[in-house]
């Protein structure tokens, strides 16, 4: 049987800095394209889970040691990511400490719901909308057909 051809599979990590007061969180500036700030993640690995996947990605490019809370929601629009049809799996997580840019982070940032940066990539405004639904409500993601 030939191997199908399927979308590529991506975890998304929402880090929540538990020791700053109103527990903001951190984007990444993108150092490729497409530009713009985004909620640090990346791909899977061959032989990784979704989760160790979203531990690695958000120590690569935050240099933050996170532990996770809660599966936020799946996001699969075949052009949520401009380069090819992505599939991710954004979590919510916890950490300490100051972020550090790494890896294909420019540049960091620390934000509330209220100083959102202009420029989102992806899918990230649809994705911290339902963030912010998650803190008001406690509610994960709706399916979305």
């Amino acid at each position: 049987m030939p191997i199908p051809v399927t979308p590529l599979l991506a975890a998304d990590i929402l880090i929540e800095l538990i020791d700053q007061s109103g527990q903001p969180f951190v984007l990444i500036e993108r150092a490729y394209q497409p530009y713009g700030w985004a909620v640090p993640g990346g791909f899977v690995d061959i032989g990784e889970t979704l989760e160790h996947a979203a531990i690695r990605e958000a120590k690569e490019e935050t240099c933050l040691d996170v532990s996770l809370k809660v599966l936020l929601g799946i996001y699969s629009k075949a052009d949520r990511d401009p380069r090819n049809h992505t599939v991710t799996a954004v979590y919510i997580a916890e950490a300490s400490g100051m972020p550090r840019a790494a890896d294909d982070a420019k540049n960091f940032g620390i934000f509330t719901f209220d100083n959102l940066p202009s420029v989102l990539a992806f899918d990230h405004a649809q994705v911290i909308a339902d963030y912010k639904n998650y803190r008001l409500t406690g509610n994960v993601t709706p399916l979305r057909m």
